[in-house]
């Protein structure tokens, strides 16, 4: 089997730093039923990390600053100071201004009364240097972005933790293609859980199903597992190596890719 019917919707994944260089030129409209998505490489000079640091909040700072690796620290503040970049462009305020909270869940969104009168939904997901950033209004909604890693023993853990037709149409590739599926599964699912605010501990409560083109699914969940049904998820390509998707409630919804 070949992926020939995975989504073209294609983020380019440009440096975050060309959120940091100069000002915007205004504000970016959502339009009716669409999720922005935008996807960035969580590198940039010491000026462009600077920046992000000065947008972020003093909890957000120190929580940067418990990370020991340079890396790890430097791409915390690139990608959140990112976020609050791209979300400042809906918003019409100042990166810095934006103040969030965290949902029983654990979920940040925007704290009431900060945003347009219409509620500003949004989730990031970023894995090894790469994030991506979804955008939607009235809407809850989740992305997840994963490098693909051909050494983790997929078949094993799809047996485990999958549905049996998950772990079923993983075994139907050959060898060098079930890391691919299993990821598209995995970002999937999470993409579902992310959008509900609820952990990987709901993942074998969650089941996706694909279309016919494999460019979308929809989500079945378990009576008990406390997940809302009805979430529908959009493969989203993201090059040779990653697998990513969007998930919101619905079907009456597209994707948007927002390219620099």
């Amino acid at each position: 089997m070949n992926d020939s019917g995975i989504s073209r919707l294609s983020p380019v994944f440009a440096s975050v730093e060309l959120l940091t260089s100069g000002d915007p030129t205004g504000p970016l409209a959502l339009e009716d039923r669409a999720i922005h998505v935008r996807g960035f490489l969580l590198d940039g000079s010491a000026a462009a990390v600077a920046r992000c640091r000065s947008w972020l909040s003093e909890e957000e700072r120190a929580r940067a600053d418990r990370f020991v690796r340079p890396d790890d620290r430097t791409r915390y503040i690139l990608a959140h100071g990112g976020l609050r970049a791209v979300l400042a462009r809906y918003t019409g305020l100042d990166p810095s201004g934006l103040a969030f909270q965290v949902g029983a869940s654990g979920k940040p969104a925007l704290r009431d009364g900060s945003v347009l009168p219409q509620p500003l939904r949004f989730n990031l997901s970023h894995s090894h240097g790469r994030m991506l950033i979804a955008v939607a209004r009235d809407r809850d909604v989740g992305v997840d972005l994963e490098q693909i890693r051909d050494k983790v023993e997929v078949v094993k853990l799809a047996e485990r933790f999958y549905a049996a037709a998950e772990y079923q149409e993983i075994l139907r590739f050959a060898d060098a293609g079930q890391a691919g599926e299993f990821y598209r599964y995995w970002v999937a699912k999470e993409a579902v859980l992310k959008g509900q605010g609820v952990g990987l501990r709901a993942l074998q409560q969650c089941e996706i199903l694909p279309g016919e083109d494999r460019s979308r699914a929809v989500s079945t969940v378990s009576q008990d597992s406390g997940l809302l049904p009805g979430w529908t998820v959009q493969w989203v390509d993201c090059g040779a190596g990653w697998a990513g998707a969007v998930s919101a409630h619905g079907s009456d919804w597209a994707v948007r890719v927002v390219n620099p």
